[in-house]
């Protein structure tokens, strides 16, 4: 097969009960000149098998990455990639069949475009429906994302697409040192926003972002997420990757302990004020509880780089692995 024209990487941890759907939604794409790479994160489950009973098929690749983490999967399949343009699937999300053709499209039109996205759809596990308490903020969380019909260009990085339907071009990728091993999931931990710092890198570079509304991908909702403890447990991380990202932007220290504090209040005093309402009462809870992660974070940072100027032999610089 000569070079493909788009990468579609899966990076998988265990998920032997999605995997197998999702590499078929690859299988069965509107578009010729691509191939698939499946990175085996660690997996101690059916991961390899599952892979191997597809490996008739030309297009597909299997690599197994040993050190966990997301990111470091991400990398791990941009480096055995041959195309210029790399589509990140999830392990438990199922592309459109046009999916690969409008990633393909939007840069081929736009030589500026670095990062692309698609709508993002809910698949709801057999006999259960959204809860009352779940508001559309949260139901992000589980990785609804729907910008509209129309391509949005992102100015605000808040808005930057679901990883879990993500794209990028390599001389981005490789011009920034890759993705940020400090950021993403490892293992069972929820640390995220490392897409959201690719945006904000990209837009300081002079290149665009983009959500594209024809890139549709469905999203499997795991039946343990379904419950209040896994969103305040992911508001907790999503406070952590906060407080890491605003060290990476130099915007760390006592001024992290102000604003912190701040959003604790505000998130605390809108539960209250809309306690008849389980939907927005929950969300400001999670999310004040998310600023309690934040804090704690931000004030191990500030005790590390303490002992980072008392002790230089103990200081660690973090290195990319791309």
């Amino acid at each position: 097969m000569s070079d493909p024209q788009i990468s579609a990487i899966i990076c998988t941890h265990n998920r032997e009960q999605y995997l197998g759907a999702a590499i078929d939604s690859l299988l069965q794409q509107e578009f010729s000149s691509y191939e698939v790479i499946v990175v085996d994160n660690a997996s101690s489950d059916r991961t390899r098998e599952i892979v191997a009973d597809r490996l008739s098929n030309p297009r597909i690749c299997y690599v197994y990455e040993p050190v966990t983490g997301l990111s470091v999967a991400r990398n791990t399949g941009a480096k055995e990639a041959r195309s210029p343009i790399l589509a990140y699937l999830d392990d438990d999300a199922v592309a459109s069949p046009g999916w690969l053709k409008a990633i393909y499209d939007a840069y081929e039109s736009n030589e500026k475009l670095a990062i692309a996205g698609g709508k993002v759809t809910l698949l709801w596990p057999q006999g259960v429906t959204s809860p009352k308490w779940l508001s559309p903020g949260l139901a992000g969380n589980l990785g609804a994302y729907d910008l509209g019909d129309e391509i949005v260009y992102i100015k605000n990085p808040g808005l930057t697409p679901r990883g879990l339907n993500y794209s990028i071009r390599r001389t981005f990728l490789e011009q920034v040192g890759g993705f940020d091993v400090n950021l993403g999931r490892v293992g069972k931990n929820l640390l995220s926003n490392e897409e959201l710092h690719m945006t904000e890198l990209a837009l300081q570079r002079g290149w665009q972002v983009a959500y594209l509304p024809n890139a549709l991908v469905a999203h499997n909702v795991a039946p343990e997420r379904i419950d209040r403890s896994w969103f305040l447990n992911r508001g907790w991380w999503q406070g952590i990757s906060e407080c890491y990202r605003e060290q990476l932007a130099g915007r760390a220290g006592m001024r992290q302990l102000s604003r912190g504090g701040e959003r604790v209040v505000r998130g605390l005093y809108k539960s209250v004020k809309h306690f008849r309402d389980p939907a927005l009462r929950f969300d400001n809870l999670v999310y004040a509880y998310g600023q309690i992660g934040y804090l704690s974070s931000a004030i191990q940072g500030m005790l590390n780089a303490g002992s980072r100027i008392n002790s230089p032999r103990n200081s660690t610089k973090v290195e990319k692995e791309f």
